[in-house]
């Protein structure tokens, strides 16, 4: 007699709208809450998981071969997953890497984060883009059993990411320094030992490749917590200011972080930002910024500069953007999207202080915009003959 298999979900994906997805769960059991957003990288799912950018989001892959090269501590982003959850397409299979020290189902279970397989990625992608990024309770229940009603409820009930400072949940909790460079084969991470300029970091959810990329270019980086004021910054002596990415409402984080910046500036130190460091670099300088409708996530987005001509392949992450429309006298827009034209870099005139709004440092994605971190060395150095 043939076998009969339980087909029954055992997990369940609400969106506020009353849209169900039914699928197989894995990782941790329970119920998140969180907005959704869709990443087009076709490789690096566990940067993305790690990156703390991804606070109070679940992601969806759209790239279906998810799991596939399983985990390993180097990979990750920070010490633990950020992202609320994920949703790929298939179920993931057994790893096949060299590099792999253990399956992505059992990595998301050890660290309390659901995820739901089987999914019609797809659909869900159009969904978001036409609607924006939704509201949604996702849960996992190897017994499937699933309140509909409640889950709908909880999806409506999350308060979203407009006004919410996320970056003190995700900063660290002291300072320390970095010296941890690029990994290169065959030696994988070495460390820094002849560093140029001294360098702070400021953590609003800071990714180490980022504070490689720093170290590679040859900075003696020391991190502080986002709530660091002008003081506490000059108090180190930098030759360079740097203003990490992050996840949440760049007004929200604002409150405390543009009067850090704007005592900063007021020094004269050259500046280089990234992502909310970007945002927040131009409410200090006078602009304002916009929730966008579904974000820019994934690791092919195309970025001109304006200067050069060029184009980059970069990757992204992020839900807000600054508009360029309300960019002050003195401050140039640099990179734009090519996808749909929003503001992707900016500069000050008369002096050294700049940002981006994509991912230089990569992880995952292509390295096209790593000369950031040369011009921003390159500045320092200037200055100091200077």
């Amino acid at each position: 007699m043939a076998q009969k298999h339980d087909t029954r979900p055992t997990a369940c994906l609400a969106l506020a709208d009353g849209t169900i997805f039914y699928g197989k769960g894995f990782g941790a059991t329970g119920i998140t809450q969180a907005e959704l957003c869709f990443n087009t990288a076709m490789t690096g799912y566990q940067e993305i998981m790690t990156d703390p950018s991804y606070a109070g989001q679940v992601v969806t892959f759209t790239f279906p071969h998810v799991g596939n090269v399983g985990v390993n501590p180097e990979d990750d982003e920070t010490a633990e997953p950020v992202a609320s959850g994920m949703v790929v397409k298939w179920d993931p299979t057994e790893p096949s890497n060299w590099r792999s020290v253990e399956t992505l189902a059992d990595w998301l279970a050890s660290r309390g984060r659901i995820a739901i397989g089987g999914v019609d990625t797809r659909r869900l992608t159009r969904a978001i883009r036409q609607q924006g990024a939704p509201h949604v309770a996702m849960q996992h229940d190897p017994e499937g059993n699933f309140d509909i009603e409640a889950l709908v409820a909880k999806a409506r009930d999350f308060a979203g990411l407009e006004g919410m400072d996320l970056a003190k949940d995700v900063t660290c909790a002291q300072s320390y320094r970095w010296d941890e460079m690029r990994w290169a084969w065959p030696e994988g991470y070495t460390r820094q030992t002849a560093p140029k300029h001294k360098v702070v970091a400021v953590d609003f959810g800071a990714k180490r490749n980022i504070l490689r990329c720093l170290a590679s270019a040859g900075c003696d980086v020391t991190v502080l917590p986002a709530t660091a004021t002008a003081e506490e910054v000059l108090a180190h002596g930098p030759d360079g200011v740097f203003l990490s990415n992050g996840p949440g409402d760049p007004a929200a984080t604002g409150e405390y972080a543009v009067p850090m910046i704007k005592g900063v500036l007021d020094a004269g130190l050259p500046v280089f930002g990234i992502c909310l460091g970007h945002q927040m670099l131009a409410l200090a300088l006078g602009a304002k910024t916009v929730k966008m409708n579904h974000g820019h996530h994934g690791a092919n987005h195309p970025v001109k500069e304006h200067e050069t001509g060029k184009v980059e392949i970069t990757s992204m992450n992020h839900g807000f953007a600054v508009d360029s429309q309300t960019l002050p006298e003195g401050v140039v827009e640099t990179h734009v999207s090519l996808f749909d034209g929003s503001n992707c870099g900016i500069r000050m005139a008369d002096r050294p202080v700049f940002s981006v709004q994509h991912h230089p440092e990569a992880s995952p994605g292509p390295q096209d915009s790593f000369y950031l971190f040369e011009r921003f060395a390159a500045s320092m150095a200037e200055r100091e003959k200077a």
